[in-house]
């Protein structure tokens, strides 16, 4: 019998259930609303600020990609969605798969290519730079390639850090499995593609860990910094973040599990809240929205069991971001543990208290 985080198909949906009830049981649960996306953007993931106040969406059309290429949108402040930029294809692949984004200091997006989610296994996932002037996009580069599964991506200091999902070290046989993050220079990134050493034995892998679950072999997902400047990281598989402590210079100091299940059926995006230290977490397996606060307290703000994401319901969210006092939350909508993939396509939008 299949099992997830010891909990068998029937344990996980009764968790669901009960975490459901839990929250509307006593007080009502945060106001909810949605964003609906057109066919052409059929499967949102991860988001990032701009730098002026809009959100940067990627849409990687897993669920369709045969008729809609690989887009990035923008949404503005007032929720209005458009095409921001259109990826460059892989040149075996002949498609592009965006997952983790994220805005460098220099202005320029960077953009982790997964092509292992879009069924090319091996080291064919890639970072790519969009190269921004005024505001707007102008050009693409490739400059990282090698990556097994490339995933979240987080700019911090001079550097961009890029989930590894799975290190591509006997992906099919190792019990754990090894997974990490590596880090870039930005200054490095201006001249040749960078090309891995497979195995996890390129000098660039800051942090290495192990996935204990074997029915989820997904490591590492989500990635965020916190005020404190430390950076926190998913482990999938095993309903885990880890929290990593670096110096100025970037080098790792310490590097331990910051929060573990406690109603988290996985972890895979991942924002931090600046202000308050607060993380919000997808939960794809648990179909809910967490925050975590940092006493590693964890809240569930939203879930609800598998659905068709109909009326802002979550549909398989697989990255939050939060803008003010909303969390939008990307429904994936993989037809994975038991969803099925159908309409509508939304972005879920959570009312947090506040003004």
């Amino acid at each position: 019998m299949q099992r997830t985080n010891g909990l068998t198909p029937a344990g996980r949906a009764g968790a669901v259930a009960l975490m459901a009830a839990l929250m509307l049981g006593g007080c009502a649960g945060p106001e909810l609303s949605f964003i609906e996306l057109p066919e052409k953007w059929n499967t949102p993931d991860g988001m990032a600020d701009d730098g002026a106040g809009n959100i940067l969406l990627s849409v990687p059309n897993f669920n369709d990609y045969e008729k809609y290429p690989a887009v990035i949108c923008r949404i503005d402040k007032d929720d209005k969605i458009t095409e921001w930029f259109k990826l460059p294809v892989h040149p075996q692949t002949k498609r592009a798969c965006p997952l983790g984004i994220a805005v460098g200091p220099e202005g320029n997006v960077y953009v982790a290519d997964s092509q292992a989610l879009g069924g090319k296994e091996g080291p064919y996932s890639r970072l790519l730079r969009i190269n921004v002037k005024g505001g707007k996009p102008v050009s693409c580069d490739v400059v990282v390639d090698g990556f097994f599964f490339s995933n979240g991506v987080a700019c911090w200091g001079d550097s961009v850090y890029v989930c590894e999902t799975n290190l591509g070290i006997d992906t099919k046989g190792t019990k754990p499995m090894p997974s990490g993050v590596y880090r870039f220079k930005i200054s490095e990134l201006k001249g040749k593609t960078i090309k891995l050493k497979t195995g996890g034995k390129d000098p660039h892998l800051a942090v290495k860990f192990f996935t204990k679950d074997n029915d989820w072999k997904v490591g590492a997902n989500g990635i965020a910094f916190g005020p404190d400047g430390a950076m926190y990281v998913c482990n999938f598989g095993d309903a885990e973040i880890i929290k990593v402590t670096m110096d100025v210079t970037g080098k790792v100091l310490k590097q331990e599990s910051f929060v573990k299940g406690k109603g988290m059926l996985c972890a895979d995006g991942l924002k931090a809240d600046m202000a308050t230290g607060d993380l919000y977490v997808a939960d794809f397996l648990g179909n809910a929205i967490h925050k975590i606060a940092p006493d590693g307290k964890v809240t569930t703000l939203a879930g609800s069991a598998n659905n068709d994401g109909s009326g802002g319901r979550l549909d398989k969210p697989s990255e939050p971001h939060k803008r003010g006092n909303r969390i939008y939350a990307a429904n994936i909508d993989l037809p994975l543990d038991g969803n099925t993939y159908d309409k509508p396509h939304t972005l879920t939008i959570i009312e947090l208290p506040g003004k």
